[in-house]
């Protein structure tokens, strides 16, 4: 009995101590300082908006080298791969069917040159004797008849020795344009000209200016279309007047060089509700090469005093976007938001906050909904470029 109320007395004292010791430590913690969380105030300004699209490259000029006549290959004049002048020595054909050829020629347009002469001294012995009726008028008709069939077979004559130079000239195969020649796809020795022989050889492009072409989805055409008539309208000399474009590699690095739209198809196509659109860039380093795929990036239009975050300051919980929230008592507040574009490490607000506000920034884990804090406001620093 004694040990059973030395017990219970044990406890009572116990419980005591727990509640002085729960009481007071309400007490101090009531008399604890709010936290410190650190806030940044929206930022509010104007925003470029860039979308990307996928395009592919091409020379300003890919032209390509045709085998215009059949014939053995006989010489390749050049090295794969490196740059040739306009007018260089690409590749030879055998050419000795070809001078046969105009030997031939030749000698056809002699023949007719020899017929035109005896036709035309024929007319002249023809001319006096008519007119004192010592010749027949048809015997004279059928005369000038002659002398113009002669012509006319003179003139076909040339024509055709013309052609056979002409064919002798395309054995020789020269460059069209100073450019970048590829590899050949017909060897020395190989019959070359007619399908399914090699009959084009190779192909010469000028990449000193590249062009992007790609497509532009209709809403981004429009856009696009909108933007440039505002700056064309806004004469200002510091406002530009055409869309500057630039140009993502496939390594995911930024070409140093800003391009310039060029060309717009005149039809969208049906099928796919997008338009060719074509950007032309400088290449004075030749980096770029005709085949590359890239992207494009567009400034398509510019978001007017938009409303800016970091994005560490939002959350996201299936699907919805959140902040916190501090008011004018320094009490914080969840807050939904619409998070749409992400420009850098920044997010683009469209609804949930207004110009002004502070939200938390760091310590997110640390506050919820009703707590009382310190705010310090701080600058962010992007580290990104927009």
């Amino acid at each position: 009995m004694k040990n059973y109320r030395y017990y219970l007395t044990t406890i009572f004292v116990v419980l005591g101590y727990a509640f002085i010791f729960i009481s007071c430590k309400e007490k101090n913690g009531n008399k604890l300082a709010p936290p410190e969380i650190q806030v940044v105030e929206v930022i509010q300004q104007d925003v470029p908006l860039y979308r990307e699209f996928v395009g592919q490259a091409y020379g300003l000029q890919d032209i390509p080298i045709r085998a215009r006549i059949e014939g053995f290959l006989e010489e390749i004049a050049f090295e794969e791969g490196t740059s040739v002048k306009k007018g260089q020595l690409l590749y030879r054909i055998d050419s000795q069917p070809f001078m046969a050829e105009v030997a031939a020629q030749q000698s056809k347009v002699e023949e007719a040159h020899t017929y035109l002469v005896n036709a035309t001294n024929e007319l002249r012995r023809y001319e006096p004797l008519v007119k004192i009726n010592a010749v027949s008028q048809s015997d004279y008709d059928a005369a000038l008849a002659s002398k113009e069939a002669a012509e006319a077979a003179l003139q076909a004559a040339e024509a055709n020795l013309e052609m056979a130079k002409i064919n002798l000239s395309y054995t020789r195969i020269l460059s069209p344009i100073d450019g970048l020649i590829g590899k050949t796809k017909a060897r020395v020795g190989e019959f070359v000209g007619r399908s399914p022989n090699p009959v084009i050889l190779n192909t010469v492009s000028n990449i000193q200016t590249i062009r992007i072409e790609f497509f532009l989805p209709e809403t981004s055409y429009l856009a696009l279309a909108r933007e440039v008539e505002k700056d064309t309208e806004i004469e200002q000399k510091d406002r530009k007047t055409t869309t500057d474009v630039q140009l993502i590699l496939a390594d995911g690095s930024l070409y140093e060089e800003n391009g310039r739209i060029d060309f717009i198809d005149r039809n969208i196509d049906a099928s796919t509700g997008s338009m060719l659109v074509q950007a032309s860039f400088d290449n004075p380093k030749r980096l770029l090469r005709p085949g590359m795929y890239t992207k494009v990036k567009i400034e398509l239009f510019t978001a007017e005093d938009a409303l800016l975050l970091p994005q560490r300051c939002v959350m996201e919980l299936q699907g919805q976007n959140s902040v916190y929230v501090v008011n004018e008592e320094n009490v914080v507040q969840a807050r939904q938001v619409k998070a749409t574009e992400k420009i850098g490490d920044l997010w683009l607000i469209e609804e949930g906050l207004n110009p002004g506000d502070k939200v938390v920034i760091d310590g997110l884990q640390k506050v919820a909904t009703g707590l009382k804090i310190k705010p310090v406001l701080i600058e962010f620093e992007s580290q990104t470029n927009q």
